[in-house]
């Protein structure tokens, strides 16, 4: 297996399953300062999020709390989501999920226990969360997925979940505040998710 180092991902001949590459990500020795998550048959190594995202995760969470479904928990720790039937395990920035999911001894949470997803791009993973994570989280049923723009600057809630990915979808502009469906029937506040001021230069 060979590490890429424009985009960091593992491939090669070897693992063949999806089963084989979730034993290979276990085993693996992740750089500090990387997650890593398997995508389209390859372990992908992505960067840590910026320390303002911090301030973002913390809003989008306080917002979420009061609005969870009876027994699911939001949370922005590092666990890993498997989706056998797409051979997907990702490890999204923010999750809710029930409490039950997470009684398990094992590392590889059920991603069909999820009611919500949410994923703060960064360049390196902004095409996956557009593209291959709209797909596999609408098609593993998970009601809502929210995808932060960082780089555009625009919130995009996913809903109506399906075999083709999500049906509906609406966006809206940092500043502006967003309707979460059901299961959740809120406005999510979108003040305070853009980075901060650029400090200024040094004096001569």
């Amino acid at each position: 297996m060979t590490l890429m180092t424009e985009r960091p991902t593992i491939s090669g001949t070897e693992p063949h399953s999806f089963e084989e590459l979730l034993d290979a990500l276990d085993e693996l020795v992740v750089p500090d300062g990387y997650k890593a998550e398997i995508i389209r048959g390859n372990i992908v190594l992505s960067p840590w999020s910026k320390g303002y995202y911090r301030r973002v995760m913390e809003l989008v969470c306080k917002q979420l709390e009061p609005h969870l479904p009876q027994g699911h928990v939001v949370d922005r720790s590092p666990f890993l989501y498997v989706f056998p039937g797409d051979e997907r395990a990702y490890g999204p920035d923010i999750h809710a999920a029930h409490e039950r999911t997470f009684e398990t001894t094992g590392s590889h949470l059920d991603g069909e226990g999820l009611s919500f997803v949410a994923e703060l791009t960064s360049p390196s993973t902004r095409d996956d969360d557009l593209t291959d994570k709209v797909l596999v989280y609408g098609r593993a049923g998970i009601p809502v997925y929210l995808l932060l723009d960082m780089q555009e600057k625009q919130a995009t809630v996913f809903s109506t979940p399906s075999a083709k990915g999500y049906e509906s979808r609406c966006t809206k502009p940092f500043g502006e505040k967003l309707p979460l469906p059901q299961p959740f029937d809120c406005l999510l506040d979108t003040a305070g998710f853009e980075p901060p001021a650029t400090p200024p230069a040094p004096a001569a």
